[in-house]
């Protein structure tokens, strides 16, 4: 579901903006593998943290078709919107029917390393090397801390993104 017209200039007013012209809305794909932790929080924090100037999407080459438990605890913990999050493949973004991209992200090296599809638009390409939390060993609370760092690392690139491609300040 896109965000419409109204709810774009009621969240600019909110903001303090006055917008003048229809707010523009930025389509991001999120890509990794396995679309299962990186790219799902990613895709979370952008949409929330964007609010209504960004619509984050996220995809995997191979995704696991089961997003990480403990990846959405963190969204949780955050007070982010979790709910609807699934894995998924990034061949749903290549068909005629797909939403137009203006950047597409890679957040894990295995992403940025493979061939990718021909993006429909020629979507700009940037890449964040974040090391993936699902591969931490060892016991539950380890774990739990390797997403938690993995989580603080995406909200501070996220934040930083969005000043960068949406002019926010965000806190």
């Amino acid at each position: 579901m896109f965000p419409s017209h109204a709810t774009q200039t009621m969240a600019a007013r909110l903001r303090g903006v006055e917008p003048s012209v229809p707010v523009k809305t930025l389509n991001v794909l999120v890509l990794c593998t396995g679309n299962s932790a990186r790219s799902i929080m990613t895709e979370a924090l952008l949409n929330t943290l964007g609010e209504g100037r960004v619509r984050a999407y996220s995809a995997g080459s191979h995704p696991t078709g089961l997003v990480n438990p403990l990846a959405i605890e963190q969204l949780v913990a955050a007070n982010i919107r979790a709910t609807g999050l699934h894995s998924k493949s990034w061949i749903r973004f290549v068909d005629s029917g797909a939403p137009h991209m203006d950047i597409v992200l890679t957040v894990c090296g295995n992403a940025a390393g493979e061939r990718c599809p021909v993006w429909p638009g020629n979507p700009s390409l940037e890449h964040w090397n974040i090391a993936d939390p699902a591969g931490e060993t060892g016991d539950l609370a380890n774990r739990r801390t390797a997403f938690m760092l993995c989580f603080i690392e995406l909200r501070r690139r996220s934040t930083e993104f969005l000043t960068k491609h949406t002019g926010a300040m965000l806190g």
